[in-house]
This record gives C-alpha cells, structure tokens and sequence, in this order.
C-alpha cells in the first residue's frame, strides 16, 4: 500500500467518530411509505469488472446493499467493513460500483481496481466496471436509485464515494445512506 493509501486507512477511524459525534455528513434517507418501485429492480442488468452482464433477476427475495467506490477515498477503509458484512449478513448481497466521479479518487482500470480490492482488502462481493454514477452519463443502475419516477422515491445521486443504496426482498429502494454511514451501522 502506498503512503497515500497508508495515510487515508490511519485517518478513517477517526473520521467516522467525529461523525458519528456530532452527526456532521450522516444522512440516511428512508422509504417510510413503502412506496413500490414503479420500474422493477430485477429488469436492471450491469456488467461485471471481468466482462460478463448480470440479470438483478438473480437478486429476488435477498436484500441488497449498492455501493459506489473508490481506491484513493478517505472512506476507502469501508472495504473491510462492507466485506465483513458481506460474509456475516444472511441473504444480503452486496454489488460494489467503482466511479471516478468524485475528486479523481478511483483512477484505476477494472483490473486495477479489482486486484486492490482483492489485496488489500479481500474483496469477494462482485465488483461491476467502472462507469459514472452521477451526472446525465450515469449508468443505469444508478438512473434507477436516483429517479424517483423509476425507483417511487429518491432523487439522491450519491454526493461522495461509498454512498449505499438498501433494496429489500421485493426489489424496492428502501434506504440510502451517505458516506459517514459506517457499514457496520447499517440495520438489515
């Protein structure tokens, strides 16, 4: 790990007590009147860091947890986390999205970005090809999390990395979380 990455991994802990202190950057949007998507979750399709496209069909009855990365963020050390839960949680899956859509913070390419995640980090979730998750370039599973024409509800694109989109059983958009949310904060 290089001293860039070194020095982001030693500062994390302390940023999140000082959110988790005083509440500063921790927002958690809720789907409090269970409204259903009126586009379906599992028609959406994103494609794999190694190519392969993947049906969200595959998805039905687990929750999932949507999460745009990146390797040079200060938030960068919730790999671990999402990892963790990722192995504990029962029926959760957990779909990783790198972007470079914030401050130049995932400069890498698919292969780049999945060997560090693997090495540094122990990454098994799926990991999808780095594309926009802002802006009018978005992919389309992020058009989804952000529409509420699509998803019923939210119209909050991710403002940093490791912004986590909660779907439950049933394919609805359920809760979004920013950044300060640490994994391990997250009720399933």
């Amino acid at each position: 790990m290089n001293l860039k990455r070194k020095i982001i991994t030693s500062i994390y802990p302390l940023q999140i007590k000082i959110s988790k202190l005083t509440g500063m950057g921790i927002n958690i949007y809720e789907n409090k009147g269970k409204v259903v998507a009126p586009q379906h979750f599992y028609s959406l399709k994103a494609t794999l860091n190694n190519g392969e496209e993947i049906s969200f069909e595959r998805f039905k009855n687990k929750k999932v947890l949507i999460v745009n990365l990146a390797s040079l963020c200060g938030f960068t050390p919730q790999y671990t986390e999402l990892q963790e839960l990722y192995e504990k949680a029962e029926n959760l899956v957990i779909l990783g999205f790198p972007a470079n859509n914030f401050g130049d913070q995932e400069p890498g390419s698919d292969d780049e970005i999945g060997n560090f995640c693997k090495l540094n980090y122990g990454v098994t979730f799926p990991l999808f090809k780095k594309d926009d998750v802002t802006g009018s370039e978005k992919q389309p599973v992020y058009q989804w999390l952000s529409d509420k024409n699509k998803n019923g509800w939210n119209d909050v694109e991710p403002q940093w990395n490791f912004y986590k989109y909660l779907i439950d059983e049933n394919g609805n958009l359920e809760k979004v979380f920013s950044s300060s949310v640490s994994p391990n904060d997250i009720n399933l």
